[in-house]
This record gives structure tokens, C-alpha cells and sequence, in this order.
């Protein structure tokens, strides 16, 4: 245990929060995500684990050490539902929820199915939580800590 981390944060997924640079995305998948076979073409090279807890749990460990990119329109996304791309799952509330907490107000996109993979593909890494309600993807692109140390 280390002082002032969230327990959820594992030495793995510190690791690979430490070593993205701005701009780079982070993918966290539900439990039924591809996260294994797409994971190793990410720039990590493999998935990573957050098990046992839910997605809007792993968001608020993540948020409490990682700057969101406040320049880019794309700074978040989830996976839409297939069919009914209106609908907003409660898991999507719930990450939704996770932003606000750390002040961020505006709206996360919804992606098509096919292109959050592609997503995926290209992210720096995928993170695989415990989550077991589909639909439990976000998306989120690392912004920048200043030199007074908040996020910019």
C-alpha cells in the first residue's frame, strides 16, 4: 500500500497511467470486451486487470491520478448500444457520474460498436475490469499535469 493512492490501483495499471503521454488513451473494457486478443496490439502490448470492482469504481480510482485532456473533443467515448445508439445504459450514467466527480461537465459521445474496437486498437492501453453489465467501455485520453501540479 502507498499513501494517497487509491487501493484499486494496481503496480501494472500505475505503470501504464505513469508512462502514457498526452494525447494517449486508456480503454476500459467489461468483462465480456475482446480485452486479451485486442490488447496485445496495443502500444503496451497486453491488457491489463482491474478485477472485482465496476467500471464507474475503476473510473474514480483512474480519475484520482490521471489528467483528462481538456483541449480535444474527443476526450472520452463509450461503446453505444447496438441498435437503439440513443439509449444510455445505467453503466454510462454511472461513468458519466465518474467525470463529474472530478469536475469535468461535458457530455461523454457514444461510438458505434465496430468503431469503439477501432478504438481500442489504437489505444495505448486496455484496462479490464470486473464490470459485468454490457456496455461497460469508456474510452478516456490523457491530458496534461502543469508545474503546479494540477491537471491542465
Amino acid at each position: 500500500m502507498l499513501i494517497g493512492l487509491h487501493p484499486a490501483l494496481n503496480a501494472d495499471v500505475l505503470h501504464a497511467l505513469r508512462a502514457m503521454g498526452h494525447g494517449d488513451t486508456l480503454v476500459l473494457v467489461d468483462t465480456n470486451f475482446p480485452a486479451d486478443s485486442l490488447g496485445r496490439g496495443t502500444v503496451y502490448g497486453r491488457s491489463l486487470l482491474m478485477e472485482n470492482i465496476d467500471t464507474r469504481a475503476a473510473m474514480d480510482a483512474i480519475l484520482s491520478v490521471f489528467p483528462l485532456d481538456t483541449f480535444v473533443d474527443d476526450f472520452a467515448a463509450t461503446m453505444a448500444v447496438v441498435g437503439h445508439a440513443e439509449a444510455v445504459p445505467q453503466v454510462h450514467v454511472d461513468a458519466q457520474d465518474a467525470l463529474s466527480a472530478v469536475g469535468e461537465t461535458r457530455r461523454i459521445p457514444a461510438v458505434e460498436r465496430f468503431a469503439f474496437y477501432e478504438l481500442a486498437k489504437q489505444a495505448y492501453v486496455l484496462i479490464q475490469t470486473g464490470e459485468r453489465r454490457p456496455y461497460g467501455n469508456v474510452m478516456l485520453r490523457k491530458g496534461i499535469v502543469g508545474p503546479d501540479g494540477r491537471a491542465g
